[in-house]
C-alpha cells in the first residue's frame, strides 16, 4: 500500500478549452494507465477517456467531473478533470472543496480568461495550493511570459516560474528546467522519451537570468538559501524543491509550468511538480467541522485511527443504486461499517466500497483517511457529512450558485409524465444547481439552471437516458425582487371563530442588505412569549418565497422583530406564523420594491475586423463595456451584460463575424433592473 505521503488528490481546473481533458488524457497515457491516447473530438468515435457520456464525446466537451487512479514513479495520483464550461461550475465548485491540490491550466494565447477567474475564486475560497500549467505553446500567437503578467495582474498571484521555453509557436521544442538547468525534450511517437541535453547556446543567458529571479522570489521563505545566493556559494537541488514546496502549500507561491499537451511536450514535468510541490492528505490543514449536538466548532485532524469523517460531495443513479462520492477526512472505513448522517440524523451501512475509474468499479475492502472512494447504496444527499456512530460532526457544505434561467417544460403523453417525474427526481438530486417546481397558475413543470447549455444538455438526457419526451416553454430569466430603503410594519391578526381565536401581533421594520436574509430579535420585556419567535421568523421566511411586484424570490432583505403582543389563550404558532408573512407583505409594499436581474460577464474572441459591428450590438443589448485587448489579428471583448439580453447571442455572434468569433460568459452579480423594463416582465 502507498503511504499516505504519498498520495495527491489533485483536480485540473481551467476556462472551457485551455485543454483540460488533453492534459488529462496524457498523464493517464505516461503513468501506464491508458495504452492510446484519444484526443477530445476524435473520429473513432471514442473519445478521451474522462469523457466517458455519450454526450460528451458528441460535443467535445466535459460535462460531470470523472476521478482516476494513476501511478507515477512512487506517487498514487488521484485525478479529477473537471468541466470547463461556466454551467457546470457546481462541478468544478464540489471537486475543489475535496481536493487537496489542484493543476489550474491557461491557454497560451489566450491567457486569463473569464472562467479563470471564477476558477481562481474557488481555488481561494477552499484554499487549494495549485501550479499553473499554460498550455498550446505551439500555437500562433502563444506567449508565456504575457500569460505571466497576467496571472499577476488579473489574478493576484505570486507566480513563480521553473521553466523557460525552447522556441515558441510552430517552433516550440522543449522546455529548460530552470533547477536543473538542463533542456528537456520530448521523443518518441507520442512525446514518451523525456530527453534531457545541455541548454542551447543561444539560450544560456537567458535561462540564466530567469533562474536568478526565480531564486530570488522564493529565498523570502528560506534563510539557507538567502545566505547561500550573498555568498555566491551553489543552491542544491532539494532546497530549492523544499522551498518551492513550503511556499505552494501555505498559499504564498504560484508555481508555473509550461508545454503543449497537444504536442506531447511538458506532461512529464508536470507529473514530476505534483508529486514534488502539491499536498498529500497529511499536509493539508485541519478542517472545520461543527459538533451538532454542542454548535461547537472543532477541527478534524488526517489521523487513520480516529473516527471517522467523510463528506458526500457527488451523487450517480445507475443500474445498481445511488453511488456516492465521498472524501475521508480522517478515520478508516471496512464494508460492512455504518455511518451516521449527521443531517437526517439516521445510520446507513456501508455494503460496498468501491474505487471509481472513470465509469468502472473497483471493489475495496476498506478506505482509509484521505482518500476519495465510492459507496455504493448509501441514501444520503450533496453535502452530507457521514461520520462514525457517536461522533456528531457536520462539515462545511459545498457553495452552491443560484439559478439564472428558467424554462417550463411538459410531457408530450401520459407515459411521458412517470419517466419525467423520475429523471427530475434523479437530476435534482445529483445537481444541486439544477431546481425543479411548479407554476401553480399554468400547472407546468419549471426547470431552472445556470444556462441555456446546462438545461439543454438535461433535457437531452431525459430524451436519451428515460426516454422522456417534453414540450418547452420559452427560456425566462430568473428574476429576484428586494427593497431599497427600510420601512416598518405593525400587523394583527385577530380572529374570533365562536370557539378559540386567533390573535397575533407583531411590530418590526424591513432594512436593505447584503445577505440574502437577515432575521434579528429585539423583542423585549416578553411582548412576544420566546415559543413563538422561531414561528415568526418562520413566517417571514414564507414571504420570501413570492414577491410583491411579479412573484419572484425576494432576496437581500433584513428582518427586525422589535416587539408585539399576545393573547394567553387564543395565540399560537400557527397565528404569529401566519401575522409575520402578512407583516413582512405590509413593510415590503412600504420598501420601495424593485426587481433585480442577472448579469452576466461576457468575453467575446473576435478576429479584430468585427470588433466595430459586435460592440454595436453589445450595447444594443444593454451591455456595459469593460474593456478590450488586442493579441496578434484577435481582439478580447470583455462586457456585463444582462442575461435577459443573451437569449440567441451565440447565433447573432456567428453571422457578425462570419462564424469566426466565439464567447463565453458567467454569472456576475444580481442588479436592479431599469425601472422602464419592469413593465415589460410577465
Amino acid at each position: 500500500m502507498i503511504p499516505r505521503q504519498n498520495v495527491r488528490n489533485i483536480g485540473i481546473s481551467a476556462h472551457i478549452d485551455a485543454g483540460k481533458t488533453t492534459i488529462s488524457e496524457r498523464i493517464l497515457f505516461y503513468t501506464g494507465k491508458i495504452h492510446k491516447i484519444h484526443e477530445v473530438k476524435e473520429g473513432d468515435g471514442e473519445g478521451a477517456t474522462m469523457d466517458y457520456m455519450d454526450l460528451e464525446r458528441e460535443k467535445g466537451i466535459t460535462i460531470t467531473s470523472a476521478a482516476i487512479t494513476c501511478f507515477w514513479k512512487d506517487t498514487q495520483i488521484n485525478l479529477i478533470d473537471t468541466p470547463g464550461h461556466v454551467d457546470f461550475t457546481i462541478e468544478v465548485e464540489r471537486s475543489l472543496r475535496v481536493l487537496d491540490g489542484a493543476i489550474m491550466v491557461l491557454d497560451g494565447v489566450a491567457g486569463v480568461q473569464s472562467q479563470s477567474y471564477t476558477v481562481d475564486r474557488q481555488m481561494k475560497r477552499y484554499r487549494v495550493p495549485r501550479i499553473a500549467f499554460i498550455n498550446k505553446l505551439d500555437r500562433i500567437g502563444a506567449n508565456s511570459f504575457r500569460v505571466v503578467e497576467a496571472m499577476q495582474e488579473k489574478l493576484g498571484l505570486n507566480t513563480i516560474v521553473l521553466q523557460y521555453p525552447i522556441g515558441s509557436e510552430d517552433d516550440f521544442e522543449g522546455v529548460i528546467d530552470l533547477i536543473e538547468m538542463r533542456a528537456n525534450y520530448y521523443e518518441g511517437e507520442n512525446g514518451e522519451h523525456r530527453v534531457s541535453k545541455p541548454i542551447p547556446e543561444h539560450l544560456k543567458a537567458e535561462a540564466q537570468a530567469a533562474r536568478e529571479k526565480l531564486l530570488d522570489r522564493i529565498s523570502i521563505l528560506s534563510e539557507e538559501m538567502t545566505g547561500k545566493l550573498l555568498a555566491e556559494e551553489e543552491v542544491p537541488k532539494q532546497l530549492i524543491w523544499d522551498t518551492i514546496r513550503q511556499g505552494t502549500l501555505s498559499l504564498e507561491f504560484t508555481p508555473v509550468l509550461i508545454g503543449s499537451a497537444i504536442k506531447n511536450k511538458g506532461i512529464q514535468d508536470l507529473l514530476d511538480a505534483i508529486a514534488l510541490y502539491l499536498p498529500s492528505p497529511m499536509e493539508r490543514d485541519a478542517i472545520a467541522a461543527t459538533d451538532v449536538s454542542t454548535n461547537e466548532q472543532v477541527k478534524v485532524y488526517p489521523e487513520a485511527d480516529a473516527p471517522v469523517v467523510a463528506l458526500a460531495f457527488k451523487l450517480i443513479e445507475d443500474e445498481f443504486g445511488q453511488l456516492t462520492y465521498i472524501r475521508l477526512y480522517s478515520g478508516t472505513l471496512k464494508q460492512g461499517d455504518r455511518l451516521y448522517n449527521s443531517r437526517t440524523r439516521k445510520q446507513v451501512r456501508v455494503s460496498r466500497l468501491v474505487r471509481i475509474e472513470v465509469d468502472k468499479r473497483q471493489e475495496l475492502e476498506s478506505a482509509t483517511v484521505g482518500e476519495i472512494v465510492g459507496l455504493i447504496g448509501v441514501d444520503c444527499a450533496s453535502g452530507d457529512t457521514l461520520c462514525s456512530p457517536g461522533t456528531n460532526l457536520s462539515l462545511e457544505g459545498i457553495f452552491v450558485p443560484e439559478p439564472v434561467i428558467t424554462i417550463a417544460i411538459t410531457p408530450k403523453s401520459q407515459e411521458d409524465v412517470d419517466r419525467l417525474s423520475k429523471a427530475l427526481r434523479r437530476f435534482a438530486k445529483e445537481d444541486p444547481t439544477l431546481r425543479v417546481s411548479s407554476d401553480p397558475e399554468s400547472n407546468k413543470t419549471l426547470l431552472s439552471g445556470m444556462g441555456e447549455l446546462h438545461l439543454e444538455i438535461y433535457l437531452e438526457r431525459m430524451k436519451r437516458e428515460y426516454r422522456a419526451e417534453v414540450y418547452v416553454g420559452a427560456p425566462a430569466v430568473a428574476y429576484r425582487e428586494t427593497i431599497t430603503k427600510a420601512a416598518k410594519f405593525d400587523y394583527t391578526l385577530k380572529k374570533q371563530t365562536g370557539g378559540a381565536g386567533q390573535y397575533a401581533h407583531v411590530i418590526g421594520r424591513l432594512e436593505p442588505c447584503q445577505e440574502p436574509f437577515l432575521f434579528e430579535n429585539r423583542v423585549v420585556g416578553g411582548a412576544i412569549p420566546t415559543q413563538f419567535i422561531p414561528a415568526c421568523e418562520q413566517g417571514f421566511r414564507d414571504a420570501l418565497r413570492t414577491g410583491w411586484l411579479k412573484g419572484y424570490p425576494i432576496v437581500n432583505v433584513k428582518v427586525i422583530l422589535e416587539g408585539g403582543s399576545f393573547h394567553p389563550i387564543d395565540s399560537s404558532e400557527m397565528a404569529f406564523r401566519f401575522a409575520a408573512r402578512e407583516g413582512f407583505e405590509q413593510g415590503f409594499a412600504k420598501a420601495k420594491p424593485t426587481i433585480l436581474e442577472p448579469m452576466m460577464l461576457l468575453e467575446v474572441e473576435t478576429p479584430s475586423e468585427f470588433v466595430g459591428k459586435i460592440q454595436g450590438k453589445l450595447l444594443a443589448r444593454r451591455a456595459m463595456l469593460l474593456g478590450s485587448e488586442t493579441r496578434d489579428n484577435y481582439a478580447v471583448l470583455r462586457a456585463e451584460v444582462p442575461m435577459a439580453e443573451m437569449f440567441g447571442y451565440s447565433t447573432e455572434l456567428r453571422s457578425l463575424s462570419q462564424g469566426m468569433a466565439t464567447f463565453s460568459m458567467e454569472f456576475a452579480e444580481y442588479r436592479p433592473l431599469p425601472e422602464n423594463l419592469i413593465d415589460e416582465i410577465r
